[in-house]
C-alpha cells in the first residue's frame, strides 16, 4: 500500500466503457522511495482534494471495484486521519 495526498480531480470524457461512473483523482506519493511520484487513482470512498490517503495497487485495486477485468491499477481505500509513530 502507498500513502499519498490527493492533489486534483482528473476528468476523462472519453474512456473505456468499464470506467464510466468512476471518480478519478491525481495523487502524489508521500514518504518512501517514490515520494513525489504522481499517479491517477480511482476514488471509491469519496475522499477529496487535500486528503492524505491510503492507496492499493494492482489486482488488489481491481478487487476493490469488484471486477478484475476493469483496467484500473490504483484505488483509494482509506483516508488518513492522523499518523502514528511506533516506538
Amino acid at each position: 500500500m502507498i500513502t499519498a495526498k490527493l492533489i486534483d480531480t482528473v476528468w476523462a470524457t472519453r474512456k473505456a466503457e468499464s470506467l464510466n461512473g468512476l471518480k478519478f483523482m491525481l495523487a502524489e506519493v508521500i514518504g518512501g522511495s517514490n515520494e513525489g511520484q504522481r499517479l491517477i487513482v480511482v476514488d471509491i470512498i469519496s475522499a477529496g482534494i487535500g486528503d492524505r490517503v491510503i492507496i492499493t495497487t494492482g489486482s488488489s485495486a481491481r478487487r476493490m471495484l469488484g471486477d478484475d477485468s476493469i483496467p484500473v491499477d490504483a484505488c483509494v481505500v482509506g483516508i488518513i486521519d492522523e499518523d502514528c509513530k511506533f516506538k
